[in-house]
């Protein structure tokens, strides 16, 4: 099943890049021609678009590799990096649009505002266009109500592109109607602005699974506590909840019992197990204990 979503997705990426390099020569192109930096900085947008796009469908392939002897978990995680590395460009992206917005803002150039808004409304178009493509892989990547980061990074920069089309339409409405100038470098810094924002999201996200931090809406005394309440446990210590990667929870903790035989054990496990999964976690690692080691951070109604 996860290599059909796999190949499906690959399939919608690699359309998506198809379509992404064809708007973005066109607003190279056009950028330079009517010198709208607006519209270059959006082209530059959509060339970040293009490598979010392939470094996500290249950690897509190898995410689904099989577990080796050196890697057990398999490669989940380097969706997580491609996500982390799509983060750090947009960031780069938007302070390089700060930097000559700044610069026009100091000395506005004239703009071609009729042949600008021509390519914006066909880069608005495309990019609505890839965004459906790409919405079909979220909804393919999605387990547990959590989204795969790599493919919700992929498709935020496809939406903010759209959204920055948006504003190089109204820059290029407004020069073409008032001849202000300056409505250019102050479209081109809410662009970077927007990149910036989307940038610190992905950011925020990927380096909180990477430093292996509780998932977003997973509370870590309320998951405690439920364990702590089925029948049979007397305390739960050591206790840890995180991502593998987007959508996949992982769980380890150590539960303090009394003396069970081993079917009574069994049960016991079995039922832990079936409480934790109102919470999306399936993959546990639990340690039965008859007495408590004197480790760990007790999470329980129950403390000897």
């Amino acid at each position: 099943m996860q290599l059909h979503q796999n190949a499906t997705s690959g399939g919608r990426f690699l359309l998506a890049i198809g379509i992404t390099l064809a708007i973005l020569i066109a607003e190279v192109v056009g950028g330079f021609w009517t010198g709208s930096l607006a519209l270059l900085s959006d082209a530059a947008h959509v060339f970040m678009d293009v490598f979010a796009l392939a470094l996500s469908y290249a950690a897509l392939r190898l995410s689904s590799l099989p577990p080796d002897d050196r890697h057990t978990y398999g490669y989940h995680r380097l969706e997580v990096l491609a996500a982390l590395i799509n983060g750090v460009t947009l960031g780069a992206v938007a302070v390089e649009i700060f930097r000559e917005a700044w610069a026009r803002w100091q000395n506005p150039q004239p703009v071609r505002s009729l042949e600008m808004l021509i390519i914006a409304v066909i880069g608005l178009i495309v990019n609505l266009i890839v965004a459906y493509v790409l919405r079909g892989s979220r909804n393919e990547h999605t387990e547990n109500g959590r989204e795969d980061l790599n493919v919700r990074s992929a498709f935020l920069h496809v939406v903010g592109d759209a959204i920055s089309s948006l504003g190089v339409i109204l820059a290029a409405i407004i020069i073409w109607r008032t001849n202000w100038m300056w409505v250019d470098p102050l479209v081109s810094a809410l662009i970077g602005a927007l990149i910036l924002i989307s940038s610190w999201r992905v950011l925020k996200s990927s380096i909180h699974i990477l430093v292996e931090g509780v998932p977003e809406g997973i509370s870590l005394n309320e998951v405690g506590q439920a364990m702590a309440e089925v029948a049979g446990v007397n305390e739960v210590h050591d206790l840890h909840v995180w991502n593998l990667c987007s959508g996949h929870v992982a769980l380890s903790a150590h539960v303090v019992t009394d003396d069970l035989a081993l079917s009574e054990g069994d049960d016991l496990m079995a039922e832990l197990k079936r409480r934790l999964l109102k919470y999306g976690i399936e993959h546990t690692t639990i340690q039965f204990e008859c007495a408590a080691c004197g480790q760990g951070r007790a999470i329980s109604p129950v403390c000897n």
